[in-house]
Formats: structure tokens, sequence, C-alpha cells
């Protein structure tokens, strides 16, 4: 498991959400929910944002300055 997977989940179950009614809220599918808290390595980021801002969280790059 991933730390995405397991704040995922766990934010889910401290609102009482169940994995179809978390898929729904989210405009995902079901098997989209199941793979992203099971830790799957590849996922669509535009996806998982969209369950992240359920809970007012967004994942984007991280800007890094290469050396020249």
């Amino acid at each position: 498991m991933t730390a995405l997977s397991t704040f995922i989940r766990k934010r889910r179950k401290s609102l009482g959400m169940t994995q179809p009614e978390l898929a729904e809220k989210a405009g995902t599918g079901l098997r989209f929910i199941r793979d992203l808290e099971q830790g799957k390595k590849t996922l669509r980021m535009d996806k998982v944002n969209q369950v992240l801002d359920l809970f007012g969280y967004e994942l984007r790059p991280v800007e890094q300055k290469r050396e020249q």
C-alpha cells in the first residue's frame, strides 16, 4: 500500500462512506476507487484529483530546478 492509498481509505472511512459512495460522489468508477485504495501504481492523475478534491486536496507536479 502507498501513503496515498492509506490516506484515501482512512478519509473515506472517517466520513462513514463506502467505496461505491465515494466513487459516485467523485464521479469515478468503483473499480478506480478499489485500484486507488489497493495502491495500484498506474492511475490517471486527473481521476486521483477528482477523489482528492472531495477532501480538499490535490496532487500536482513539484517544480524542480535543474543545474546547468
